[in-house]
């Protein structure tokens, strides 16, 4: 069985070092074989907000989708004023479409979290925000939690992290989502 890990996060820029963060965490699921299915700035920036002006039955219906079939994921989120930015919540939000599925939320899914900001404290303020969240979904936050300190220079333009700290937390994040969703995924007996 091939595994599914969906990854989310950005920042309303397409390109940025959180996107660049949250994909370099999806290598070791890459190299593993799993179906990875990547949701950043363009996706979640173009979404209306959750059940508000705009919003439809159809909307985030992809995201959704793709979250109910998962076996892992990993959410990636800036800093901002110490807590997860108002896109990455907006995109968790429609979540709530999987409430009453057979496997609610993100029950028995590991995921990964990394937080991106200028500061440690922003960054360490995120990071718990979302372990708050992602246990309230039923999910199970890694052991490992990135926090990445952004500056310019940080990611090569092909998307290589240059920067020994954060690429050791990335890589580790990723193998951690990877190993426990193989873990899951015998216990269910799909593996």
């Amino acid at each position: 069985m091939t595994l599914r890990i969906v990854a989310i996060g950005g920042t309303v820029y397409p390109g940025s070092t959180t996107e660049m963060a949250l994909r370099y965490a999806t290598r070791p699921s890459v190299e593993a074989g799993a179906d990875v299915a990547v949701f950043g700035a363009d996706y979640i920036g173009a979404l209306p907000h959750y059940r508000g002006l705009g919003h439809s039955i159809e909307s985030g219906g992809e995201l959704v989708e793709a979250v109910r079939r998962a076996d892992g994921l990993i959410i990636a989120a800036p800093g901002y004023h110490g807590t997860i930015s108002g896109l990455v919540k907006n995109a968790l939000d429609y979540l709530e479409d999987l409430a009453k599925d057979e496997r609610p939320y993100l029950h028995e899914r590991p995921v990964g979290l990394i937080a991106t900001a200028y500061g440690d404290q922003a960054a360490m303020g995120t990071l718990l925000t979302m372990r708050g969240i992602v246990h309230a979904l039923r999910g199970w936050p890694t052991p490992m939690g990135a926090t990445v300190r952004t500056y310019s220079g940080l990611f090569s333009p092909e998307g290589e992290c240059l920067d020994d700290r954060a690429r050791l937390q990335l890589q580790l994040v990723g193998e951690q989502v990877i190993s426990a969703a193989d873990k899951f995924a015998a216990q269910a007996g799909k593996a």
